[in-house]
């Protein structure tokens, strides 16, 4: 019977520990679990409180924005109209100014050797979209066939395409035999614009 008491009674203690073992373990994990719970919590409220700092700081911005915004754009857009308004008076008053040199230039290239000029005027006529330019001269050349020769220069030459309508009178000899005259023409608006003139140097360059 002595036996039997004994093996009954030796697996009760064990179960007593395991039970005590269970409540340390249970108590532990929840203190865990509410630090993590209130670790989030207080990040979660500084997320919202930096998120509602942010939003309000970039509303700010923006206002300050706008409003330098307002006091810039009246004074450029300003400065930009009077700059326009520059710019075509610029332009205009170039269009319409007169260069003679390329009239020297031409005149050189198609003048006899026998043929000088000596006196030189021009008239600028009153049309402001393409103004009349009107060439006078007076020259001495060696004889009549060197008046002759060059009228005919002044026909067939390349250069001389841009003068129009030239036309020798008023022929006298002087006491050296020399042959006076007055010449007249007219010149192509496009030949002595110094708009153009200028554009054709940057084409070259």
């Amino acid at each position: 019977m002595e036996p039997n008491f004994q093996t009954s009674f030796i697996p009760k203690k064990p179960m007593v520990v395991e039970r005590a073992s269970s409540g340390r373990s249970i108590g532990f994990f929840t203190i865990i679990s509410l630090f993590i719970l209130l670790a989030v919590l207080i990040s979660t409220g500084g997320l919202y409180l930096w998120k509602g700092i942010l939003v309000k700081d970039i509303t700010e911005k923006e206002k300050s924005l706008d409003l330098a915004k307002d006091d810039f754009e009246p004074l450029k857009i300003a400065e930009l109209q009077l700059l326009e308004k520059r710019l075509k008076s610029g332009t205009e008053i170039l269009s319409k100014h007169i260069s003679i040199t390329p009239v020297f230039e031409a005149l050189s290239a198609i003048t006899m050797k026998t043929v000088r000029y000596i006196k030189f005027s021009y008239d600028i006529g009153t049309d402001t979209k393409a103004p009349k330019v009107v060439i006078k001269m007076s020259g001495v050349a060696v004889g009549y066939r060197s008046v002759a020769l060059q009228s005919d220069l002044f026909a067939t030459r390349d250069e001389g395409k841009n003068f129009i309508d030239p036309v020798f009178s008023n022929l006298t000899l002087d006491d050296k035999g020399n042959v006076l005259f007055d010449l007249e023409f007219s010149v192509d608006p496009a030949l002595v614009n110094y708009k153009t003139m200028v554009s054709g140097f940057e084409t070259e360059s």
